[in-house]
Parts: C-alpha cells; sequence; structure tokens
C-alpha cells in the first residue's frame, strides 16, 4: 500500500517524504536515515539506524493529557539518535505511536476538487467521531477508490495539542517534522498487499490490527492493552482472532500469515496468540547492517516504511 496520506497539514511536501524517519515511543526513539550515513565500523550503508532509550515514564502516549513527562530527556533522546544517523537534510519523518492518531475509511458520495476542501469536509464528518476538538487538530486523507458517485477516503485525525507537542520535541531538536504518520500507517508502507494482508504492530502499551488487500484499507484497529500479563495476553490473542475473521469475511478465504512487528520477539508473539495455524512472518526484519548503536526488540517496519516513501 502506498502514499498512505496526501498533502495536507500533517504529511510531507510534494515531491516525497524525507530521508530520514524518527519513530518516538515510550521506551525510546529509533531513528533512520538513507544512503550516505555511517555503519558502525566506517563502511557505508544503505540505511542507518540508532536507538537512544527514554527513562520509564518520560513518555506517556495520551490524546487528552500532554504525553512529556521528562520533555528535555525526550528532546536530547531525538537529537542522539538522529545526530547518530546523520541525516542530509533538517527534515524528518516523524512517526508517532498509533494510540495518538485515529484512523478511519470513510464512504462520500463525491468531494469538492480542491485538497483544502477536502479536508473541511472530512473534518466535519470526524466531529462526532473522535473523544477530541477537531477544529484545532491534524487532519489528513487519503482517496482510496473513486467512482461515479462514490468514493472511499481514509482519514487520519490527531489532537492539536499533542501533535505541537511532537513536533515542538523535534524543532527543539534541532531538526523539521517534513511527515507525521502513525506507526502502523508508515509500515503498511512495506507491505506487498496484492492478495491481502494480515498485519499486527504491538507496542508495550496497544495493538493495531490492520488488513489490506491491494490499495484498500479494510481494517485498521487500535487497541489499549491492560497491564495485567494474562490479561494482555487474552487481548493479544482476541484482536488476532477478530481480524483474522474480518480477513476471511472479506476476501473469502483465510489468512496464509500474519505479518508482525512488535516489542515481543516473533517467537513470544506466536505463543501468546495461541494459533499454530497462523504462521507469524516479520513485517520488517531487523537490520542487520548499519546499526550505529544497540538496537532493542521493536518494530522496525516504521522507519522502513516511511523511508520507503522517501524522495
Amino acid at each position: 500500500m502506498r502514499s498512505i496520506l496526501k498533502r495536507t497539514k500533517f504529511t510531507a511536501k510534494s515531491g516525497g517524504r524525507p530521508p530520514a524517519a524518527v519513530e518516538i515511543s515510550p521506551e525510546g526513539v529509533l531513528a533512520a536515515a538513507l544512503a550516505g550515513a555511517r555503519s558502525r565500523h566506517g563502511a557505508d550503508s544503505a540505511r542507518a539506524y540508532a536507538f537512544a532509550p527514554l527513562p520509564e515514564g518520560a513518555l506517556v502516549p495520551a490524546i487528552d493529557t500532554p504525553n512529556f513527562h521528562a520533555p528535555d530527556a525526550v528532546v536530547s533522546a531525538i537529537r542522539s539518535a538522529l545526530g547518530e544517523v546523520a541525516p542530509h537534510t533538517r527534515a524528518v519523518t516523524l512517526i508517532l505511536p498509533d494510540t495518538l492518531i485515529r484512523v478511519f475509511v470513510l464512504d462520500f458520495d463525491s468531494l469538492p476538487t480542491k485538497a483544502t476542501e477536502v479536508v473541511s469536509v472530512v473534518r466535519f464528518r470526524l466531529r462526532k467521531m473522535v473523544p477530541f476538538d477537531v477544529e484545532p487538530a491534524g487532519v489528513s486523507y487519503q482517496v482510496l477508490s473513486q467512482g461515479e458517485s462514490e468514493y472511499k477516503v481514509l482519514a487520519a485525525v490527531i489532537p492539536g495539542p499533542i501533535l505541537a507537542e511532537y513536533e515542538s520535541a523535534v524543532r527543539n531538536a534541532g531538526y523539521e517534522p517534513g511527515a507525521v504518520l502513525s506507526s502502523t500507517l508508515a509500515a503498511l508502507e512495506v507491505a506487498d498487499s496484492t492478495h491481502g494482508v494480515l498485519a499486527a504492530s504491538l507496542g508495550a502499551r496497544s495493538i493495531t490490527t490492520t488488513v489490506a488487500s491491494g490499495n484498500d484499507l479494510l481494517l485498521y484497529r487500535t487497541l489499549d492493552l491492560p497491564p495485567d500479563p494474562t490479561a494482555r495476553a487474552a487481548e493479544i490473542a482476541r484482536s488476532i482472532a477478530v481480524a483474522s475473521a474480518y480477513f476471511e469475511d472479506k476476501l473469502g478465504a483465510p489468512p496464509e500469515r500474519l505479518h508482525y512487528a512488535g516489542t515481543q520477539s516473533p517467537v513470544e508473539f506466536a505463543e501468546s496468540i495461541g494459533n499454530p495455524s497462523l504462521p507469524i512472518v516479520e513485517w520488517a526484519a531487523r537490520p542487520e547492517e548499519g546499526a550505529l548503536t544497540s538496537l532493542p526488540q521493536t518494530s522496525f517496519a516504521g522507519v522502513q516504511g516511511a523511508l520507503a516513501g522517501a524522495s
């Protein structure tokens, strides 16, 4: 699935996204940059990766309260990770936790021809669909399909104050947010959905399941996970079962595999969902080259997807 969001308030300028990306999560900041960056041993690498950890509690994703409980630590981690990969420009794609960005697939009978007017129409539709004020929010969209009297639109929205908080941190670190995406929307850039894709992105506090087919996003569902390990495992298994059933219902056949990225290893994740008939494949493989720091068990699909759409 390509070109997830069109150019609006919180996407890239025309000509492609920046050749560097930074994903901010409660665990830390993961940065990546395209060609020309150093490898750990001094040789050139097609991509470079670096990670800077955050102290426990420094960042707590939420849509209704400030996320940064230690702003200086977040800014320092952004500066450190991006400094390691040494991007050629100040502009970076900013990747945020899925729980901050609400994603919807909307149907319209017609749409204006001007992008700014489409955003206004989408913003109006979202007013009663999200638990925050849409007027100051960051809103973006992509037309997934259109007919003579039907438009299917992918819309993404994030509370204005939350978007400003993250963008300010990037600027305070010396860089400029050229595009903003949720982790899973970015990851969809590296998913070959020609024959249908079932995917799951597991964070420390949430799970997002998606079903995509061609250029169509059939399912995008983010759920907060309970802290209790037993309840957490049960919720993960339930989420995968629901998404698998949805895949079969919409595409007429059960999924052959599950594309996975997250804070657990693929083996641990497979054990947690308890479905041996559903093979687990890595959504985006852990980098074998270009690591400039030690890299934790995390999802690399978001930054790889962001760079896949870079100019």
